[in-house]
C-alpha cells in the first residue's frame, strides 16, 4: 500500500508545470508511504512518476518503485495489493519470465508485458490504482481496481494532466488554482459525500472503479477538460454486468451446499489477505461481517490474531461488549479504545485535511481512531467492509423486502401510509420517548430520522430511497441541483436493485473513501476480503432468499459464522461505528458548532441557506427535532472551507534528478 503521484505534460504546458513538481506532490502524501520515496522522470517525454512506499510485501530494495520492466520499456507506480500474485507468478515463470524480487509489483509489470494491459487487469485479484508509462508507445495508462478501493484523482490543466492518490498532492502543484464546484457542494449537502462522478474542485475527476484511461501527447495537445477526459475512461470490469449475469444465472444448489461454498471462498480470500511481511491484525466491531473475517483469520492462524475495537461512554451506542464476546470465544489478542467527546473534539480539526473533500459520515471519527490505535501494533488490518453490500445487511434492504407490495401500490395508498409514519416522527412522540427508558437503538429510531426516512421511502416508492431518503439536508445550494442517481442495470428484484445502488454508489463514495483516508492517514493498510471481486460475483448469483430471510439480512453469512462462533455470541442488533453526534452537538461540541454555524460564518461563501441552517440548529438544540445528520454535513462543509482557505500551493519546486531518484 502506498501513495502515487505524477504529471504528464505536453509541449504547450505552462513553464511552471515542470515534471519536477512530482517532488512536492509526493511530500504532500508522505503519510501514505513512510518507508521510502521514489521518482522516475523523462524530461523529453514530459512524464514524471512518483511513489511513496509503505512496505508490506518484500521489504527489500527489490520492492522499490517506480519499477521498470526487464527491458526498460514499461515503468509503473503502483498503489495497492495483488492478492493472487503468487499464482500469477507461477504462470509467468512457466512462460519463461524471471523474477528479481518477491513483490507483487514485479508480477504486475511482467503480467502486462506477457498479456497486455486489459487481459492483465482482468487476471488481477486485489485493490489497486497505478500509473504505467509505455516508453515505446509513449502513452500513459491509469487504472483502478474493480470496486474502487484505492483512489486516483486526475486534474486537467492547460496542456498537462496531474494524477495522485489524494487531492492534497494536486494542491501542492504551482499553477493549480482550484475553484470550488458549486454543483458538487449541492450534491454533498444532499448525500453527505462528494459522489464519485464529481469532485469538490472543478477540472478534477476521480478515475471510476474498474476502469482505465490511456493518454498520449496528442491527447494533451488537443486540450480538453475534466469532463472530456472522464468520458474517455474505459471500463475493464463492470459491476452492472456482474449483477445482471449473476441474477440471470442464480445458484440452484441447496442451502447447505451454498453455505459450504461461501465458507470455502471466504477462507481463500481471507488467507490471501493474511500474506504480509509485517505485523497484521483486524478491526472487530462485534457485528456479523468483522466477526466472520476474524473467525476465518483465527481458524487459519497459529497464533492469536490481534483485534481492535472502539467503545463509547454513551451506553446506547457502546457495542464493544459484542466485540469482546467474539474475541474471547476466538481467543484473539484484543485491544479496545474508549472514545469520549473530548477525544472526538481533538480529532475533528484533522478531518478536512485528511479527507481532502467535505465528508459527513460521522463514523470517520472512530474509524480514524481505531486505525491510529491499530497502527501502534500492526501495519495491516483486515476489515469487514462490504458484507452489507454483498449480502443485503442494511436496514433498507430488508425494509424494502418487507414493503415490496406496498412500494408497488398506487400512489394514494403509499401517501396515506407515509402520512401515518411521518406523523409518528413528530415532536410529541419524541418527547414521550425522551421520558421512557428505551434501549439505545429504539430511542434512536424514535428520536432520530429513521421514521422520517421510512415515511419518505414509502411515499416516493423505490425512487424515494435514493432521492429524498438519501438527502441528509433539504438545505440545497442556491440554483444548483444535486446530482441525480444514475440508472442501474435491469434487475427484476427490488432488493437486488437497492443492493446494486449501494454497491455502485454508497460503497465507493462513502465506505471505501472513509476506510482509505483513515487508514492511510496513519500509514496503515486496510484490506477488505468481503469485497474481493470473486465474493462480489458469487453474491450476485445467490437467490435473494438466502440473503434476506426472516426479516433480517445476511442470512447466509450468519450461517457461515455459526460454523465458528455460537449464535448466542454474535446474534443481536446490527453493530458498527455509530457515533452519538446528535447528543454531542447539544453538549460538548456545542461551542465548536455554534462558531461554524454563526450567521456570519454561514454567509461568507454564499453557499448555504443561512436562515434554514439556523432554524434547524435552534430546533436541534431545543429538542424539537434531531437534525444531527444535516447539521453534521453543514459543519463538515464549513470546516472544509476553513481548511481550503488556509491551504496554498507550494511556492517552490525543488529540482530532482532525471531518471531514477530514491531517498
Amino acid at each position: 500500500m502506498c501513495g502515487i503521484a505524477g504529471i504528464f505534460r505536453g509541449p504547450g504546458a505552462p513553464a511552471e508545470l515542470r515534471v519536477d513538481v512530482v517532488g512536492p506532490m509526493l511530500a504532500a502524501i508522505a503519510h501514505r508511504g513512510p518507508d521510502g520515496e521514489g521518482t522516475w522522470i523523462d524530461r523529453e517525454a514530459g512524464i514524471a512518476l512518483g511513489h511513496r512506499r509503505l512496505a508490506i510485501v518484500d521489504l527489500s530494495e527489490g520492492g522499490r518503485q517506480p519499477m521498470h520492466s526487464e527491458d526498460g520499456s514499461l515503468v509503473v507506480s503502483f498503489n495497492g495489493e495483488i492478492y493472487n500474485f503468487l499464482e500469477l507468478r507461477r504462470e509467468l515463470e512457466a512462460l519463461g519470465h524471471r523474477f528479481h524480487s518477491t513483490s507483487d509489483t514485479e508480477v504486475l509489470i511482467r503480467a502486462v508485458e506477457a498479456w497486455g494491459l486489459q487481459p492483465a487487469l482482468r487476471r488481477f485479484c486485489g485493490m489497486f490504482a497505478f500509473a504505467l508509462w509505455d516508453r515505446r508507445a509513449r502513452v500513459l495508462h491509469l487504472a483502478r481496481d474493480r470496486m474502487g478501493k484505492k483512489p486516483l484523482h486526475v486534474a486537467c490543466l492547460r496542456g498537462a494532466v496531474l494524477f495522485a492518490s489524494e487531492i492534497k498532492a494536486l494542491r501542492a502543484v504551482p499553477g493549480f488554482t482550484p475553484a470550488i464546484d458549486r454543483d458538487a457542494v449541492a450534491g454533498f449537502l444532499a448525500r453527505g459525500v462528494v459522489a464519485g462522478d464529481s469532485c469538490i474542485y472543478r477540472q478534477v475527476f476521480k478515475l471510476p472503479p474498474g476502469s482505465s484511461l490511456t493518454l498520449s501527447t496528442d491527447d494533451l495537445a488537443r486540450g480538453g477538460n475534466a469532463a472530456s477526459l472522464a468520458a474517455a475512461c474505459r471500463p475493464w470490469w463492470s459491476l452492472a454486468d456482474a449483477a445482471e449475469r449473476g441474477r440471470a444465472d442464480q445458484f440452484a444448489a441447496g442451502n447447505d451446499e451454498l453455505v459450504g461454498a461461501l465458507d470455502d471462498l471466504l477462507r481463500q480470500v481471507v488467507r490471501e489477505r493474511m500474506v504480509a511481511d509485517v505485523p497484521l491484525g483486524a478491526f472487530l466491531s462485534g457485528g456479523i461481517d468483522s466477526a466472520t473475517v476474524v473467525s476465518l483469520m483465527q481458524a487459519q492462524s497459529a497464533r492469536p490474531v490481534r483485534t481492535f475495537t472502539i467503545a463509547f461512554d454513551e451506553s446506547g451506542y457502546d457495542e464493544s461488549a459484542g466485540a469482546s464476546r467474539v474475541a474471547r470465544h476466538l481467543g484473539t489478542d484484543h485491544t479496545q479504545f474508549r472514545l469520549s467527546p473530548d477525544e472526538a473534539m481533538k480529532t475533528i480539526p484533522e478531518l478536512p485535511r485528511i479527507w481532502d473533500e467535505p465528508f459527513a459520515d460521522e463514523s470517520q471519527i472512530p474509524t480514524l481512531l481505531v486505525s491510529r490505535m491499530a497502527r501502534r501494533e500492526v501495519t495491516v488490518a483486515l476489515t469487514g467492509d462490504g458484507g452489507d453490500e454483498c449480502f443485503a445487511g442494511y436496514q433498507r434492504h430488508f425494509t424494502v423486502s418487507r414493503l415490496a407490495s406496498l412500494l408497488a401500490a398506487p400512489e394514494a395508498a403509499r401517501r396515506a401510509a407515509a402520512a401515518l409514519i411521518l406523523g409518528l416522527s413528530g415532536r410529541f412522540p419524541r418527547r414521550v420517548a425522551a421520558a421512557l427508558p428505551l434501549p439505545g437503538r429504539l430511542r434512536r429510531l424514535v428520536e432520530g430520522d429513521s421514521l422520517i426516512r421510512l415515511g419518505r421511502l414509502i411515499e416516493g416508492g423505490e425512487d424515494g430511497l435514493y432521492d429524498r431518503l438519501t438527502r441528509l439536508s433539504d438545505l440545497p445550494l442556491s440554483q444548483a441541483p444535486a446530482t441525480a442517481d444514475p440508472a442501474g442495470p435491469a434487475l427484476d428484484d427490488i432488493v437486488s436493485r437497492v443492493v446494486h445502488r449501494d454497491m455502485a454508489g454508497y460503497l465507493p463514495d462513502d465506505i471505501l473513501v472513509k476506510l482509505d483516508r483513515a487508514t492511510m492517514a496513519v500509514s496503515l493498510e486496510g484490506r477488505c476480503p468481503l469485497l474481493d471481486h470473486r465474493v462480489v460475483e458469487f453474491s450476485w448469483r445467490l437467490p435473494t432468499g438466502v440473503k434476506v430471510r426472516g426479516g433480517r439480512g445476511k442470512w447466509i453469512l450468519r450461517e457461515v459464522l455459526a460454523r465458528y462462533v455460537p449464535r448466542s455470541v454474535f446474534e443481536g442488533p446490527k453493530r458498527g461505528f455509530d457515533v452519538p453526534v446528535g447528543a454531542w452537538l447539544r453538549g460538548p461540541l456545542r461551542g465548536w458548532a455554534e462558531d461554524l454555524l454563526s450567521p456570519a460564518m454561514l454567509a461568507r461563501h454564499d453557499l448555504l441557506d443561512v436562515a434554514g441552517v439556523r432554524r434547524r440548529w435552534s430546533d436541534h438544540l431545543d429538542g424539537r427535532g434531531d437534525h444531527s445528520r444535516a447539521l453534521w454535513a453543514v459543519l463538515m462543509l464549513q470546516a472544509w472551507l476553513d481548511e481550503h482557505a488556509r491551504s496554498t500551493p507550494a511556492d517552490r519546486v525543488p529540482e530532482l534528478e532525471t531518471a531514477q531518484h530514491w531517498s
